[in-house]
């Protein structure tokens, strides 16, 4: 226990790449880059989510908490790994290592959560669409919301309970980016069997029944679209389930993270697999999922044209002009309230 207090006291030594300097110094331009463009990709699809009034559909709704869990995943790991890897000194507190753990620990379970909820939207809007303004009313979607969100901080606070009450041994280096349980338990000087064993079954909770929910999902996707007569609409309504690659990259780097054992990877590969699910992926999630899609780029246009109308009303432009270009058509595959069924032909724009 001894070990335990002057960790407490001296904090964790964060190697990271610092063995390989021209690597780390290319990285850091990297990441910093990713990380400005994870930014504002997924801030832009929260505020056109939330102003414009075409966006206001559970799919919009969960993709706007999806963003929402990007930002904090991605701020909970990025800004302290740009630091760490621009100074010489690699220590990080007692106290910031704990934080970081909970925090990214919590947001990542949050991620699974939510995309396999996501991935039920989708089955519901495609199998199901004269049912699917009942089944996904407001209600619902804010309950499997919050379900995503409470279930991945709960647990978050179990698991680094469980880490943090280990005692250490030895030295406090953590041959890693950041602080992260699998690299944390490595460093316990008493038998760790229990917290593998339990960190192994909130592993299969959060990674493998989401990704099974998610593959039934698509399965039953892939069904109603094969029923569809017309080619092109079969291949538009293929496009909602290609988009939702992503979470190939983001649970598998995960799985492969947590569910392999540590002694059959190398250092570097548990170091670049952990970049992508915390770097790499927050930054796909905007793009795939939505700036590449017909709706979010007109409401985006709007916004912009909006504002740049507003700068200029009275000057250059005319009412009439002004009238159409505040008045733009709902896009090809938006989701309007008044009409509760939902048409398979116009999913390639989801």
């Amino acid at each position: 226990m001894e070990e335990t207090n002057n960790s407490s006291e001296q904090g964790f030594l964060l190697l990271g790449f610092s063995d390989q300097p021209q690597l780390e110094r290319f990285l850091f331009v990297i990441i910093l880059f990713l990380y400005i463009l994870s930014l504002l990709g997924n801030t832009a699809i929260i505020l056109v989510s939330r102003l414009d009034s075409r966006l206001h559909t559970p799919m919009y709704f969960f993709l706007s908490n999806l963003s929402c869990v990007d930002i904090c995943f991605t701020t909970s790991v990025a800004p302290q790994l740009l630091v760490t890897m621009n100074k010489t000194d690699k220590t990080m507190s007692y106290g910031g290592c704990v934080a970081q753990l909970y925090v990214a620990m919590g947001l990542g379970s949050s991620e699974c959560i939510l995309l396999a909820v996501m991935a039920y939207d989708r089955y519901a809007a495609v199998c199901r669409p004269l049912h699917y303004t009942v089944m996904m009313h407001p209600r619902l979607c804010a309950s499997l919301a919050s379900v995503a969100w409470l279930s991945g901080l709960i647990t978050s606070l179990v698991q680094s309970s469980l880490t943090v009450q280990l005692p250490l041994c030895g030295h406090r280096k953590l041959d890693h980016i950041f602080c992260e349980v699998p690299v944390l338990i490595k460093l316990a000087c008493v038998d760790t069997t229990f917290n593998e064993a339990e960190l192994f079954v909130a592993s299969v909770v959060f990674l493998i029944v989401p990704v099974l929910l998610i593959l039934v999902s698509y399965g039953f996707i892939t069904q109603a679209v094969l029923r569809i007569q017309s080619a092109a609409g079969r291949q538009k309504a293929f496009g909602t389930c290609s988009s939702h690659l992503v979470v190939v990259i983001f649970y598998g780097t995960i799985i492969f993270m947590y569910l392999q054992p540590a002694n059959s990877r190398s250092k570097n590969q548990g170091k670049f697999v952990s970049l992508f699910y915390t770097i790499v992926t927050p930054l796909l999630n905007p793009i795939i999922y939505t700036l590449r899609n017909k709706d979010v780029k007109g409401a985006l246009r709007t916004l912009i044209l909006g504002n740049a109308v507003g700068q200029t009303t009275g000057t250059s432009e005319t009412p009439g002009i002004l009238k159409k270009r505040n008045t733009p058509r709902p896009s090809e595959g938006s989701f309007s309230p008044d009409i509760p069924l939902v048409n398979p032909k116009t999913l390639g724009s989801i």
